[in-house]
C-alpha cells in the first residue's frame, strides 16, 4: 500500500468512531513516509508483532491525535504472533481520495524536506553512497568478459577479469616456458570473446641419419612433430608410431629417411633407395654378399648416406714362403804384434738363412704389397773374427831403400794389392806365397795385408836373397 493511500484511508477513518475497546491511537510526525498504522484484511499494525510507523530523516514534531477505524476482532483468524485473534471475517474499510486538508499539509512537508539544510545534509551523502554502488555495479559487469582458453589443444570458455594474456594464464595456473608457445602473445590486452593459444614445448631426442641431437616441438604426436620439424617422412623408418603421444617430459625417437646408394660390385652398377641402418644392410638390400675377407669401400658397419657410391672389394688371401740370407758380423781385436795398418783374417765370416712366410692379398684381382708374416732362422750366420795390428812400423831397410818398388809392383801384379794368380798360390804386390810370408813376420794371406807391409815384407825378402825371388821382374827394381 502506497503511504498517500495509508494517508488518505486514516483520514477518512478519522470521521467514523471508534469502538470503545480500540486501544489509543499512535503518534505519528510530521514529514514521515507513515503518517498513520494501516489496517489490512483484517490485521492490526499494532499486535504484539507489529512495529510502530517508520521515520526517515525528519526531526520528531508535536503529536496530534488522528482517529483511526479499527476492525473488531475476526473469529478462526488469529494467528501466533499477529496482535490479538480476530472473532470473524475483516470489516471492509472504506477507501476516499484525500481531502484538501491532506493535500495542503503533504506539500508543506514537502517544502520544510527541501527548504531545510539540515536534511539536505542528510539526503546527499544517503544518495552518493546509492549512486557509486550502482556506478560500481557497472563497471564489475563491464569488466567481466567471457574468453576462450585452450592449453596442449584441450579448449574450455571461462569468465574473468583479466586485463591481459599473462594475468589470464597466472589466474588459470598456467605455467610458460623458454620452448612453449602463446597466441597472442602474452601481454597481449584481452577483450571479450577473445581466445587464447597455449601450446606447451616437449623435448624430442632425435636422431636423423645417424646424427643425434635433442629438438623441442609444441606438437603432441610423432607426425606433427615430424611435420613441425620439416623432416620428410615419406619411405623412412620410425622407431616409434606416427600417432604415438609425445609427453611433456620428451621422447627418444629415431628416424631414417629413405636415400639413394649405389654399388659397385663385380664389374656392375647397382642403385636403390633405402632407409637402411648400415651398409650391411643395403648390400642385403642389394642382394649382394660377402665371402671371406670380402669388405666395402665404406666400412660396413657405417651408415650409408644419400647420394653415396660405395664399392665391394672382393680379396683373395694366400701366403708365400721365401729364403733369405742372413749377413754375417765381424768381430775386430788389437793385436801389438802386428803392423799398425795390418789386419789378419783369424776365422772367416758364413751368411746365415732364414725362411720368411709372407701374406700376399689380390683386391679385385689387384695383386697387394706382400706382408710378412712370419719367419724361422733355419742356418744361423758365423761371425768373421779379425785381428788389427797396433805396433809402430820401421821407417824403412836398410840396404833396400833406394830400389823402385813401384816398377816391381807393377810388373808383378799390376799394382793391386789384393791380386791373386790363376792358380791361388800367389798374392799381393809382390805375389808372395804364403809361406814365404809368415816367414818374413806376415799374418794370414799376403793379399790381405795393407799396399805398406806387404812393401815392408818385400824389402826385408830383398835383403835376404836379393831380387831372385822375382826372375822376371826383378830388373826393374834398378831400372
Amino acid at each position: 500500500m502506497s503511504i498517500s493511500q495509508g494517508s488518505h484511508r486514516a483520514a477518512r477513518g478519522g470521521r467514523r468512531t471508534a469502538p470503545a475497546s480500540a486501544p489509543p491511537a499512535p503518534v505519528a510526525f510530521p514529514g514521515a513516509f507513515h503518517e498513520q498504522p494501516t489496517v489490512a484484511d483484517g490485521f492490526s499494525a499494532e499486535g504484539p508483532a507489529g512495529h510502530a510507523p517508520t521515520v526517515v530523516g525528519t526531526p520528531p514534531a508535536a503529536p496530534s491525535p488522528v482517529p483511526r477505524t479499527v476492525s473488531p476482532p475476526v473469529r478462526g483468524y488469529a494467528k501466533a504472533g499477529f496482535g490479538t485473534p480476530l472473532a470473524g471475517p475483516p470489516s471492509e474499510v472504506p477507501r476516499q481520495g484525500p481531502t484538501r486538508a491532506d493535500a495542503r499539509r503533504a506539500a508543506k512537508r514537502r517544502r520544510a524536506l527541501v527548504t531545510n539544510p539540515e536534511n539536505l545534509k542528510r539526503l546527499v551523502p544517503q544518495a552518493l553512497v546509492v549512486a557509486f554502488l550502482a556506478g560500481g555495479t557497472t563497471a564489475f559487469v563491464a569488466d567481466d568478459k567471457a574468453v576462450r582458453l585452450s592449453v596442449d589443444g584441450t579448449p574450455r570458455t571461462l569468465h574473468t577479469f583479466a586485463d591481459d594474456v599473462t594475468e589470464l594464464l597466472e589466474e588459470e595456473g598456467v605455467t610458460v616456458g623458454a620452448h612453449d608457445v602463446v597466441a597472442p602473445a602474452p601481454g597481449t590486452a584481452l577483450g571479450h570473446g577473445d581466445e587464447v593459444v597455449v601450446r606447451h614445448g616437449r623435448p624430442v631426442t632425435l636422431t636423423l641419419d645417424g646424427v643425434r641431437r635433442r629438438v623441442w616441438t609444441t606438437a603432441d604426436t610423432v607426425a606433427g612433430a615430424l611435420r613441425e620439424l620439416g623432416i620428410r617422412a615419406e619411405g623412412a623408418h620410425l622407431s616409434a608410431a606416427r600417432s604415438a603421444r609425445i609427453a611433456r617430459t620428451g621422447l627418444t625417437l629415431t628416424v631414417r629417411t629413405e636415400r639413394t646408394v649405389t654399388f659397385l660390385a663385380d664389374g656392375q652398377e647397382r642403385t636403390l633407395r633405402t632407409n637402411a641402418a648400415t651398409v650391411r644392410e643395403a648390400l642385403a638390400e642389394a642382394g649382394i654378399t660377402l665371402h671371406g675377407h670380402d669388405t666395402t669401400s665404406v666400412d660396413p658397419g657405417y651408415f650409408p648416406r644419400d647420394g653415396q657410391t660405395i664399392s665391394v672389394m672382393r680379396i683373395t688371401d694366400t701366403r708365400e714362403v721365401r729364403e733369405e740370407t742372413v749377413p754375417y758380423a765381424v768381430e775386430r781385436s788389437e793385436d801389438p804384434e802386428l803392423f799398425r795398418g795390418t789386419e789378419v783374417v783369424e776365422r772367416a765370416g758364413r751368411n746365415g738363412v732364414r725362411r720368411v712366410t709372407y701374406a700376399v692379398r689380390t683386391v679385385n684381382g689387384v695383386r697387394q704389397k706382400p706382408r710378412r708374416a712370419a719367419e724361422e732362422l733355419v742356418h744361423r750366420p758365423v761371425s768373421r773374427v779379425v785381428r788389427t795390428g797396433t805396433r809402430q812400423r820401421p821407417g824403412s831397410v836398410a840396404g833396400a831403400d833406394g830400389l823402385d818398388w813401384g816398377a816391381l809392383a807393377a810388373c808383378e801384379s799390376g799394382g793391386r794389392a789384393d791380386a791373386v794368380d790363376p792358380s791361388g798360390t800367389y798374392g799381393g804386390l809382390y805375389q808372395f806365397d804364403t809361406r814365404t810370408w809368415q816367414s818374413l813376420g806376415g799374418s794370414g794371406r799376403p793379399q790381405d795385408a795393407p799396399a805398406a807391409e806387404q812393401t815392408y815384407r818385400a824389402k826385408k825378402l830383398y835383403v835376404q836373397r836379393g831380387a831372385s825371388p822375382w826372375p822376371h821382374c826383378g830388373r826393374r827394381l834398378t831400372g
